[in-house]
């Protein structure tokens, strides 16, 4: 055990921050070459309990500084800043197939940040830390508005930045029965753009491509908006509307167009039951393992016979690192693409950070 007279001083920087933006977890006035445990704990919305953890040795000043130095053992290893973050799996117990995923943008994600003696890999609960911290994640950046919208037959949640504007809009859709997901579009208000999340899991309504054209059109005349600076983003099934938006409609006139993880088909239908048809008829190609995992690679195939657009052949799943990795390079890369094509001029650039 560690000497009563020393305290351990635990540190995380900045505290609360965006959830794009990385953190400084820093360990002072430990005994040079301690052996010791960060461990980070949140507790989700579901009331699902996650952890990291990563082994460490203090230097010779009794410091660990995780941006700087290696992992030993844990959920990760070796040099990763966030990997008390990324690599965060159920504790031991949890229920099957739990999943980490924030609702309620306007409260931030809650991380219990705590170095313990020892290389540990269990037991937490039962030992106490020499020192622990609270970290907040948060989607909105101070002084956002979140607007629940519900006008001219649309629905949906508008994000819009601060500041006189105005600004240049994004329409975001999300995939497949879900019916609204707000972290996104928060992340990119918090960037400077006006986003609006369109609602369009409706019960006792079948959507057509006319809800999502009158969705584009009240962003694009919002007065906050910059009317002939409006751009798509998608996703799964939000990816194939806004190719449709984008390639095969001539009622309006979006400036760019992001497509994540769909697929090339285009609708030969107006309403959005299509692609849930398509789903129904290729549900035999859905293989699952003997742990009742999914993979959908087969959903998709054979492609169609379009050449104009490109296609990734759909795969869920995969391991936590790339994945990690992935998620910010196509956040970045995502960003600076849409900056390019909506910021009306290429040196404004609001960057948001709590």
């Amino acid at each position: 055990m560690m000497a009563g007279a020393v305290h351990p001083i635990l540190s995380v920087c900045p505290s609360r921050a965006l959830f794009t933006e990385k953190f400084r977890v820093l360990v002072e006035n430990l005994p040079p070459g301690l052996s010791v445990t960060l461990h980070s704990l949140h507790c989700s919305e579901m009331k699902d309990y996650w952890e990291a953890f990563g082994h460490y040795v203090a230097d010779n000043k009794g410091t660990v500084d995780v941006s700087q130095e290696a992992s030993l053992g844990g959920t990760y290893t070796g040099k990763e800043p966030m990997g008390l973050l990324w690599s965060m799996i159920p504790v031991p117990g949890s229920k099957e197939h739990a999943v980490l995923f924030k609702v309620d943008v306007e409260t931030p994600q809650e991380v219990l940040i705590s170095v313990f003696q020892g290389h540990l890999s269990e037991g937490f609960r039962q030992k106490p830390p020499l020192a622990s911290v609270v970290a907040e994640r948060w989607s909105m950046a101070p002084g956002l508005k979140r607007i629940r919208v519900q006008e001219k037959e649309i629905e949906g949640i508008l994000f819009i930045p601060p500041g006189p504007g105005p600004f240049p809009g994004v329409l975001d859709l999300w995939g497949y029965e879900v019916e609204l997901t707000e972290c996104r579009p928060a992340m990119l208000a918090s960037q400077g753009f006006v986003a609006f999340v369109a609602k369009y899991v409706i019960p006792g309504r079948e959507l057509k491509m006319d809800y999502f054209l009158r969705a584009f059109e009240f962003l694009q005349e919002h007065p906050l908006v910059i009317s002939n600076r409006v751009g798509l983003i998608g996703l799964s099934q939000g990816a194939i509307v806004v190719l449709n938006m984008a390639c095969r409609t001539e009622a309006i006139s979006p400036r760019c167009c992001v497509s994540i993880n769909g697929s090339h088909l285009l609708m030969e239908e107006s309403s959005v039951t299509f692609w849930k048809k398509q789903f129904k008829m290729k549900e035999h190609t859905i293989l699952r393992n003997e742990q009742n995992h999914v993979t959908m690679r087969g959903l998709t195939l054979p492609l169609p016979n379009e050449a104009t657009i490109n296609h990734e052949i759909m795969l869920w799943g995969g391991h936590p690192k790339p994945h990690a990795f992935a998620e910010e390079d196509s956040w970045d890369k995502i960003l600076a693409f849409l900056k390019q094509h909506l910021y009306p001029d290429p040196q404004s650039d609001p960057d948001a950070a709590l």
